[in-house]
């Protein structure tokens, strides 16, 4: 009967590597980092499909318990020890029942994994790959220091507590001392779960509704767009700013060179020969080639390591974020053309390449028919839905700690499916609500910039110190967000004791009983505050004060957001010309590569250019041969920067690569109509040299 558990644990590892897959380049990035994260984000998944099963067992132990049989006084001596092992009536199995010893485990090893990744192997990796040393023993001890900083706040904050805790004569063991350490990574959680949906649970039934709008959805996506726009150019000037300082740093005969070689790899080549070109009009002779007396030390070769790593991050990210945005903006340009047309069809301005399923499955006229007919209906009945379960949290959250009366929605419903022990039904509720507090935790982590470093992309543009940074978000707020939910059905005792059995997960968490304020206050009433955050992201005060900071944000009739609306617009029509000018230059040269059969004699027009004649056509050529590069016809020309060659502007996807090289692998180009994306192999790319491939 264990089917459900294992259908969870198979769900669970399956989102996370569909997740990792997307956001991430699984290829380049290194293996620890990939399992790490991999781990993080099943074990958060997992922890929310198996919740439900835990409360169904729990009610059907408590119901167990309800009716179990009382022996009469004069037969107490002679009952049976196994008088109780058929059920009663009234006690039907749940779905998923488990031996009651899988679950105390379970959660052990889920919980405690997940917290010694999340605090301890996850910061140090991602302090590792910030750090800026040559060596591996430089980089393990910037790691440990920086995260000895972080960690000694936390440290002296536990030995107030511990110094509290034996002033009042509390004995301490080491159950206790788990019981101390879970809770006060649950009590950080709880924190930053109430901020984060304090803004979602307002912001995701709005944002449903406004993206059923296309007209608004277009606006916001041309001020996103302007917005993105400025932050890559600020991103390219701040990397060419340090990129003129290492060419002033070191002489080539220097013993530090190879500290300046090593930080030079990380530089794509097309930023070094633009900070050589700038450097060379200035009077200097090259990166890294300048007769400067005053030499820099270890330590200041370290700091400009450090930050060129950190301005490359920043570029990827505004790179990608944009490249995104384009897509995005071009798509809703397409919905707004063809939502008036009379043939039914849906035509893109730049269509993709599709395979013959999509064609069949998801053809232009039902593409038609969902972009332009069914799918603002669609949104506006999921953002009643959403605002409906939002103002549903809400009051739980406001009244679950109310034992006479009930007065948690949430918390009613489990009674009521109760006392018919209809456990169908609580497995179904459950799940549906820990998946609405599911997405609304992490759709706003997936929208979130901390100090514009760490984001996540789809299409494979995610960095590995973004990924890092989400994993340890997961992994910290899961726990809390599941302990919040318990609460608000009263099924945890610490909260609303006598009423229903405790859980095994809220028995293996551990409460902060030795701690009053903590137990009987800031985990029952912060909860509280989310109303005012909810009225906060409402009002829209917090993006009010970010505009009155200069942190522009879209604000209906200011006079701000309209000029970057138009800004977008006008960024979006330069982009849509190079891509025209990109696709015209790429049919011009697959018609004159493609042999006309009413010349006749095409192939000798066509050996005027080459030295092998006619019959070097279909020779095996390879696509560096000859300026017009047609030895392949499946040879992909968006990945080839032969267009400036040929006076054709470069297009985004060129820039791109260029810029980076294979760190990001972003293809936004054109493909041959002949294209076959299971010929594709550029996104894969070498793998990386290794985890200390600084040394």
């Amino acid at each position: 009967m264990a089917y459900l558990l294992t259908f969870g644990i198979v769900a669970a590892l399956f989102l996370a590597s569909i997740s990792l897959y997307r956001y991430g380049n699984i290829p380049r990035q290194h293996i620890l980092v990939t399992l790490s994260v991999l781990t993080a984000w099943c074990f958060s998944f997992l922890i929310v499909f198996t919740i439900p099963l835990d409360v169904t067992s729990t009610l059907y132990r408590q119901c167990l318990e309800e009716h179990r049989p009382t022996p009469a006084p004069s037969n107490v001596s002679t009952t049976p020890a196994n008088a109780n092992v058929t059920p009663p009536p009234e006690c039907q199995e749940p779905w998923g029942m488990v031996p009651a010893s899988v679950f105390p485990n379970l959660w052990r090893i889920i919980y405690w994994s997940s917290q010694f990744l999340t605090w301890l192997i996850m910061p140090l990796m991602q302090s590792y790959l910030k750090a800026g040393d040559f060596t591996v023993k430089g980089k393990l001890k910037s790691a440990l220091i920086e995260n000895a900083i972080y960690y000694g706040s936390y440290l002296f904050i536990c030995g107030v507590l511990l110094i509290y805790i034996a002033v009042k004569g509390e004995s301490l063991d080491w159950q206790k001392l788990k019981a101390i350490a879970s809770s006060a990574s649950n009590t950080w959680g709880l924190f930053l779960l109430i901020l984060l949906l304090g803004y979602a649970l307002v912001e995701v039934p709005r944002s449903l509704w406004n993206n059923a709008k296309p007209g608004f959805a277009l606006q916001y996506a041309y001020f996103k767009a302007a917005k993105l726009s400025t932050e890559k150019a600020e991103a390219e000037e701040h990397v060419d700013d340090i990129l003129e300082c290492i060419s002033r740093v070191i002489p080539n005969n220097h013993e530090l060179r190879p500290c300046l070689e090593t930080i030079l790899r990380k530089v794509p080549i097309e930023l070094q020969e633009r900070a050589s070109r700038n450097f060379a009009r200035t009077g200097g002779s090259g990166m890294g080639a300048t007769s400067s007396t005053i030499l820099p030390s270890e330590k200041a070769l370290v700091r400009i390591h450090k930050q060129v790593i950190k301005s490359l991050q920043t570029l990827q990210r505004t790179e990608a974020l944009w490249s995104v945005q384009v897509q995005t903006v071009l798509h809703l340009e397409d919905v707004a053309r063809n939502i008036h047309s009379s043939e039914r069809r849906f035509k893109s301005e730049f269509p993709r390449q599709r395979t013959q399923l999509e064609r069949i499955c998801y053809s232009a006229t039902l593409q038609w028919y969902w972009e332009c007919l069914l799918k603002a209906p669609f949104l506006k009945t999921l953002c009643v839905l959403t605002a409906t379960m939002s103002a549903m949290v809400v009051w739980s959250e406001l009244t679950f700690f109310s034992r006479h009366p009930v007065l948690s929605i949430f918390a009613n419903v489990i009674y009521v499916a109760k006392e018919s022990y209809d456990f169908f039904t609580i497995e179904v509720f459950s799940m549906a609500v820990l998946c609405y507090f599911f997405y609304c935790t992490y759709s706003t982590i997936l929208r979130i910039r901390f100090l514009n470093l760490y984001y996540l992309a789809p299409h494979h543009q995610t960095n590995e110190h973004s990924l890092i940074f989400s994993g340890m978000l997961l992994c910290r707020l899961t726990p809390p967000m599941c302990l919040n939910f318990l609460g608000l059905i009263h099924m945890d005792t610490h909260i609303i004791p006598n009423r229903i059995m405790e859980t095994v997960y809220t028995q293996i968490m551990g409460h902060m009983d030795v701690i009053g304020i903590i137990s009987n206050g800031f985990n029952i009433y912060f909860p509280m505050c989310m109303l005012a955050f909810c009225l906060a992201t409402w009002f829209s005060l917090g993006s009010r004060a970010l505009n009155a900071l200069g942190f522009q944000q879209f604000l209906q009739n200011e006079t701000i957001a309209t000029e970057l609306v138009q800004e977008g617009k006008d960024l979006i029509a330069r982009e849509k010309r190079r891509r025209q000018r990109a696709e015209e230059a790429m049919a011009r040269r697959r018609d004159f590569n493609r042999q006309d059969p009413g010349l006749g004699g095409g192939s000798d027009y066509l050996s005027k250019y080459r030295s092998g004649g006619a019959g070097t056509l279909t020779s095996g050529r390879t696509p560096a041969d000859g300026l017009l590069r047609d030895g392949d016809g499946s040879f992909d020309y968006a990945a080839v920067a032969s267009s400036s060659a040929l006076g054709v502007p470069r297009s985004l996807s060129e820039e791109i690569n260029d810029r980076f090289g294979m760190s990001t692998q972003v293809q936004v180009g054109f493909r041959d109509p002949d294209y076959e994306p299971e010929h594709d192999r550029r996104i894969m790319g070498p793998p990386p040299r290794g985890l200390f491939d600084d040394v």
